[in-house]
């Protein structure tokens, strides 16, 4: 049970980073003066998104 909760720890201290970088591209989503550049912005989104969630998937495997 205590490496569940270690494990958990890890994970959820990668979610607030993943949560903080998520954060700064929103900002900066919303402060973009061109399509181009809320373009760009949104795929470097969904790139994280895409690295969220390999890492629930990881998790779930190793469970």
């Amino acid at each position: 049970m205590s490496m569940f909760n270690i494990e958990m720890a890890s994970s959820t201290d990668s979610s607030a980073t993943v949560d903080e970088e998520a954060r700064r591209l929103y900002e900066r989503y919303q402060s973009a003066e061109s399509d181009e550049e809320r373009h760009e912005i949104a795929l470097e989104m969904g790139k994280l998104d895409g690295r969220r969630h390999a890492e629930i998937y990881a998790a779930l495997e190793d469970e």
